[in-house]
């Protein structure tokens, strides 16, 4: 009988769900991307050769499985395209394994015309997105009259349902944005080059992976950002445009609840965060910047340097709560080697009152004060264990207190980026 796996980053993203999603790959038949698009930034290290994705599943490096877009993300063909021919630059034939789902909504051009320009017009007020057009994309799905992969793969009618489209957007960014529109023939041409190259790609992705479930295959669902740029349960507006959360699967893929068996959050050692947003453990510190050079804190998809501050419990207990966690991968903990002493956050003060857990509003996250737990570090370096006993005292102990505090068993500890150095407690296949 096979089982279900849900992989969620658990904090604001960046956790390295990339390389947990490849190890976990190999007793994997199916890996699906149920929300996002190519806003996402996946790392992955094997045997020291690193790559790089944004869009294809993490799953890829394993030529068995079959790596499914799935409805709930926003698919840029552009990027696709490009991806798939950096791997197999790099020796991977992507397209036997790629799966697009039909109801997958396209990113056009001016949805990318439309996220730089309203970001430029809110200045000092801008959320700090990628500016790839995801946004809008997700926009235009909310309101019924986006594109989707579907339209893509029927030219005679693509046409007129491009058309009033474009015709809104161009008014949008014309008349309220001041700025250049998108040329109508110019976007229907690339359209149609990309019907023709994705269309073998298609598919009915619910109906497929229900297939797999029903056949008793391994499926592994794998979450882009993190919990907390959920649109509804993030630090809203400083969040992304779809649900990141494990609520997200179901809609996402097609695959109903009842087919869960296990939910992974995957949760970093300390805490870091992209972009504008309330972050209530961030370092401004020698001891930030030393995260974030031993962490190597820099976005994969935009290259933006990312905010470091110390392991947040109270913010992860309602990870926990929003998630249904059955288990937790700790990662990058050998960043935290050099640390002498290194802290956990176990709730707030907020307008003198103590809190256990972050308040909705992000303002009112802005405005608490940590409150602090503090604990020795172990200054020797971890780097590549692979086994818990071999990990010093003090990191045993970190670890621990961290599973405390949370209820949830942490059954995966990352010790270095590539895929061997982890120690694997619980083999959740």
């Amino acid at each position: 009988m096979g089982k279900c796996v849900v992989v969620i980053g658990a904090q604001w993203g960046d956790e390295g769900k990339g390389k947990v999603v490849d190890l976990l790959t190999e007793k994997a038949h199916a890996v699906v991307r149920f929300q996002g698009g190519h806003n996402a930034g996946h790392t992955l290290v094997i045997n020291g050769k690193t790559t790089k994705l944004s869009l294809t599943p993490s799953g890829i490096m394993h030529p068995h499985v079959a790596c499914v877009i799935g409805t709930g993300v926003v698919l840029s063909a552009d990027k696709l395209l490009e991806e798939m021919q950096m791997l197999k630059d790099q020796g991977v034939d992507a397209a036997p394994q790629v799966k697009i789902s039909q109801g997958c909504a396209l990113i056009l051009k001016s949805h990318i015309a439309l996220d730089n320009a309203r970001e430029k017009a809110r200045g000092n007020d801008a959320i700090g997105t990628t500016g790839r057009g995801i946004g809008p994309a997700y926009e235009d799905k909310i309101s019924r009259r986006g594109l989707r992969v579907a339209d893509l793969l029927d030219a005679a009618t693509l046409p007129d349902k491009l058309a009033p489209v474009l015709d809104y957007h161009n008014f949008v960014l014309q008349h309220y944005f001041k700025t250049e529109t998108v040329d109508y023939n110019a976007q229907l041409d690339v359209l149609l080059h990309h019907a023709e190259v994705i269309k073998p790609m298609a598919l009915d992705a619910a109906a497929f992976l229900n297939e797999r479930v029903q056949a008793g295959d391994n499926v592994l669902f794998e979450g882009a950002q993190g919990c907390f740029l959920d649109v509804d349960h993030g630090t809203y507006p400083f969040v992304t445009s779809s649900n990141t959360t494990a609520g997200g699967v179901c809609t996402g893929s097609g695959v109903g609840p009842r087919a869960i068996d296990e939910i992974l959050g995957i949760v970093k050692a300390y805490t870091t965060r992209v972009g504008a947003g309330p972050f209530p453990t961030e370092l401004h510190d020698e001891t930030g910047a030393l995260l974030a050079k031993r962490g190597h804190e820099f976005g994969t998809v935009t290259a933006r340097a990312r905010r470091c501050g110390w392991f947040d419990a109270a913010l992860m207990k309602r990870s926990v709560q929003l998630n249904s966690f059955t288990s937790l991968c700790l990662t990058k903990l050998d960043v935290l080697d050099a640390c002498e002493t290194v802290k956990i956050c176990t709730g707030y003060k907020l307008n003198g009152k103590q809190i256990d857990l972050p308040p909705v509003d992000a303002a009112q996250v802005a405005a608490c004060e940590p409150i602090y737990e503090e604990m020795p570090g172990w200054q020797t370096s971890i780097l590549g264990v692979t086994e818990l006993d071999k990990l010093p005292a003090n990191a045993r102990a970190y670890v621990d207190r961290i599973q405390a505090l949370l209820g949830v068993p942490i059954d995966i500890i990352s010790t270095g980026p590539d895929r061997a150095e982890t120690i694997v407690l619980r083999d959740l296949f």
